[in-house]
């Protein structure tokens, strides 16, 4: 063999491999990329789902409340507003979440209904026979508890998208997350 061909050879070796090093390291890297991806929109998913949670309690509290606050009706009218725009809003995609005039509307819609669940609790203060209700004290406590998993969905599902950000964002990976 000629030290030409065995040149030519070794050259088209390391080109060959080169080339399969490279396909794989992309074909890993995209994987990865859709892997986190899926990851943001299952977390996303979990929020969803504890905003659906609270929004499905509140019509329970209002009306056990209702039934000791009669008065009130401007709460409940604020409640029930609240309730409706943000029954309107509570199924962001996490595609959406791309778009900041879609997420400020979520996020003042979530505000809002917070806002009016704040005062629906501050007016039980003045009534100490319906703090002292068992389904009140049961529905509370589920409120409650969806609250705080709202804010631990929430927490998860900011870790979740800083990690894909920065896989995404990090060099080398930049160049394969810009070509898809």
């Amino acid at each position: 063999m000629s030290k030409g061909l065995k040149t030519t050879l070794i050259i088209i070796g390391v080109l060959v491999v080169f080339l399969i090093g490279g396909c794989s390291y992309y074909s890993n890297t995209y994987n990865k990329m859709i892997t986190l991806d899926e990851s943001v929109s299952g977390a996303w998913a979990q929020v969803q789902n504890v905003y659906q949670r609270r929004y499905d309690l509140i019509p329970n509290l209002v009306e056990t409340v209702k039934g000791y606050a009669a008065h009130e009706s401007q709460v409940y009218a604020d409640i029930a507003e609240a309730r409706s725009k943000a029954g309107g809003v509570i199924q962001l995609s996490a595609r959406d979440l791309e778009d900041p005039a879609v997420l400020e509307q979520f996020q003042a819609a979530q505000a809002s209904l917070s806002g009016a669940l704040q005062r629906l609790l501050a007016v039980t203060e003045n009534y100490p026979e319906l703090k002292a209700d068992q389904n009140f004290l049961a529905l509370q406590d589920q409120l409650e508890g969806t609250e705080n998993r709202i804010t631990v969905e929430r927490g998860r599902f900011n870790e979740t998208v800083t990690a894909y950000n920065t896989y995404i964002r990090s060099f080398p990976n930049n160049i394969i997350a810009n070509m898809s």
